[in-house]
């Protein structure tokens, strides 16, 4: 007979019980208020928003909705490709910034067009090439992979390329809440609507050449894998400009809770209307209570698990749940902190429709209030107020450790 020695069957018994209070379905009961549900449920969304059937306590009022899904938005496919958006359609309170999350196999393309609306991309995985015009005449070409950012202003016409074994999957966010894809200006379009004699004297070529021009949109497309970024480079203009910019690259800020990297016009100029920030929060940490005065906040959750408290003043407050693939979106102002409610790390993107990233911690705030001020608001006395005093930072600490016993 095989005995398992104290330990571990201590620590079977924990992952048992783990894995049982990760199954159950939540309940909407907290002490002795509320009451199971007898009516039809849902046990896998109820399982991935617990704070929604059973709210916190300190949740309170009317809020709209914060969160959405990725995996909700209408997926549209292509050759070799796909992509999916999230605009103020699909989030009402998404109205300074959109996003769109697309993937280009090897060799395809993302057809050369532009916007209305400035592009801000972030490469969530892989590699691809990128091709931008500036109003000079000059052309900037660079290869990209995971962590790597690019920017491109309003009208700028631009084409991407999957590089690699796999290609590329990225997020792209514009600075409308109202964008959308099918309002791109896409050259295939822009040709098929002009009529050919125009297109010959304008080019100075004859009209056969463009006999086997495309009649619709080509969008997302194979191609041919295209040579070195040494022989593009040659081969064109090059651009006084830079358009891209290797983020995972930054020295992070670290914090005994997790790190950060910020990435606004400070050190990547060009980005005037798009700053971020990428966030790792280590298990159990807490990115701090803080708000931002200057834009609405439209995070992207890559991995982990997550709680988000948003107070909105006037006595409202509403807690939800993300996961890898989920957006928020937190008006300006609103106070907010990010909690890692899972195992392992969780890492999101913040973004904003602003030259510079800004945020004011709460307790920052208060380290810098006049400490009887402090008290006095919070009634604070004896032993607890100089506990709090003490604890308090002077600097900055945006993303705390797990709360040590006392």
């Amino acid at each position: 007979m095989h005995l398992l020695s104290v330990d571990l069957q201590r620590s079977i018994l924990d992952e048992l019980k783990a894995a049982t209070l990760e199954d159950k379905v939540p309940v909407p009961r907290r002490g002795k208020y509320g009451n199971d549900i007898l009516g039809p449920v849902n046990p896998d969304r109820a399982r991935q928003e617990p704070d929604h059937v059973r709210p916190p306590a300190t949740d309170a009022g009317k809020l709209g909705n914060m969160k959405w899904s990725f995996t909700d938005s209408h997926m549209r496919l292509e050759e070799g490709g796909w992509a999916r958006e999230t605009t103020v359609r699909e989030m009402p309170l998404s109205t300074e910034l959109a996003g769109v999350n697309m993937r280009l196999g090897r060799g395809v393309y993302r057809e050369l067009h532009w916007h209305s609306e400035a592009e801000w991309a972030y490469i969530i995985e892989g590699e691809c090439r990128i091709t931008v015009l500036d109003t000079e005449g000059g052309c900037f070409i660079d290869d990209l992979k995971k962590g790597d950012l690019w920017y491109f202003p309003t009208g700028f016409p631009h084409g991407i390329q999957g590089l690699g074994d796999r290609g590329v999957e990225f997020l792209l966010i514009f600075d409308d809440g109202n964008f959308s894809e099918d309002s791109t200006f896409l050259l295939t379009d822009y040709l098929a609507r002009t009529p050919r004699d125009i297109l010959a004297k304008n080019f100075a070529v004859s009209e056969e050449v463009f006999a086997t021009l495309s009649q619709r949109e080509k969008y997302i497309f194979q191609g041919s894998m295209p040579g070195t970024l040494d022989d593009a480079r040659r081969a064109v203009t090059p651009s006084k400009h830079r358009f891209t910019h290797r983020m995972l690259e930054q020295k992070p800020a670290k914090f005994p809770g997790g790190e950060v990297r910020i990435t606004d016009t400070r050190n990547f100029p060009i980005s005037k209307t798009t700053a971020a920030a990428h966030v790792i929060v280590y298990e159990g940490g807490l990115r701090e209570m803080h708000w931002h005065p200057n834009a609405d906040e439209w995070t992207f959750f890559l991995r982990g698990h997550a709680r988000i408290t948003v107070f909105a003043s006037n006595g409202v407050a509403r807690t939800f749940n993300y996961m890898a693939g989920d957006v928020a979106v937190i008006p300006k102002n609103n106070a907010h902190y990010v909690e890692n409610i899972g195992k392992g790390d969780v890492e999101f993107l913040e973004m904003f429709r602003a030259p510079l990233f800004e945020d004011f911690s709460t307790d920052q705030w208060l380290a810098q209030t006049p400490a009887q001020e402090v008290a006095e608001h919070l009634n604070l006395e004896g032993s607890r107020r100089e506990e709090f005093l003490k604890a308090l930072n002077k600097t900055k600490v945006p993303v705390k450790a797990r709360r040590q016993s006392f």
